[in-house]
């Protein structure tokens, strides 16, 4: 049985942290390892992760010296696991129970080293708002105009991270940067067209940031594509204009 590493990045999310937790304890495939890198530098939340890391002698803890941000947490936590199978949840996401079993499954029926999974969009209610579809592939040409995968959905072989194809240190869009590489490289991006995850937004949360999006996602371009500043604008639109034909169509 292959072994699967969690990785999940903690930064003030004490209201949902358990919730997410006990998630991946729920799991009908129970051979993984979570591995929660602490980003906080305030320490108010410690005592509730450690009681956290006490529900279970598979989870870890890692605690940052300083806040590195999201994308090199996870390249932190990536780094001491010891699963052949890398899995990443978000700390105020939730996964349905039979999530790894599936998506295991899907993997090996296609032979493939990257999945990723349809998912639903709840607000901090659990409220449904509404559900994004998995597309079967994905490939470099298709994912530079639309970025059509939910990161605690995905589901990746270790050995496709290096110095490469790693998170990137941006505030938000850093998971687009790493599927982009690898879909560059030719790896082939398998979509499971199943809601296997809840993706919640909050009023707070740098993924609601609409301006800190926008700056980001030309960095995307221009910085780690090496698009020029003209193509990187319209690549900007052409991502912004998908963004809001697949939320409001």
């Amino acid at each position: 049985m292959n072994l699967v590493s969690i990785i999940i990045p903690y930064f003030k999310k004490k209201n949902y942290i358990k919730k997410a937790i006990i998630s991946v304890l729920r799991q009908t495939y129970q051979n993984f390892e979570v591995i929660i890198v602490f980003d906080d530098k305030d320490l108010s939340d410690v005592n509730l992760i450690n009681n956290i890391k006490k529900l279970d002698k598979r989870i870890f803890v890692i605690f940052n010296s300083k806040n590195i941000g999201a994308g090199l947490s996870r390249n932190k936590g990536i780094k001491y696991a010891k699963g052949d199978l890398i899995a990443f949840l978000d700390s105020d996401d939730i996964w349905r129970k039979n999530k790894l079993e599936l998506q295991i499954k899907f993997m090996k029926r296609n032979k493939a080293d990257f999945s990723f999974t349809a998912y639903e969009i709840i607000n901090s209610d659990i409220f449904k708002k509404y559900k994004r579809e998995a597309k079967s592939k994905l490939n470099y040409e298709s994912l530079i105009r639309s970025c059509d995968i939910g990161l605690s959905t995905v589901m990746m072989k270790k050995k496709l991270f290096n110095s490469y194809c790693k998170f990137p240190n941006l505030k938000t869009k850093e998971d687009y940067v790493l599927w982009l590489k690898l879909a560059k490289k030719k790896i082939v991006l398998y979509g499971l067209n199943i809601v296997l995850t809840q993706w919640r937004t909050t009023n707070n949360s740098l993924s609601a940031n609409s301006i800190q999006k926008i700056f980001d996602a030309f960095s995307v371009y221009n910085k780690y594509m090496k698009f020029n500043f003209l193509k990187s604008c319209q690549s900007v639109f052409l991502l912004s204009l998908n963004y809001i034909i697949k939320k409001f169509l």
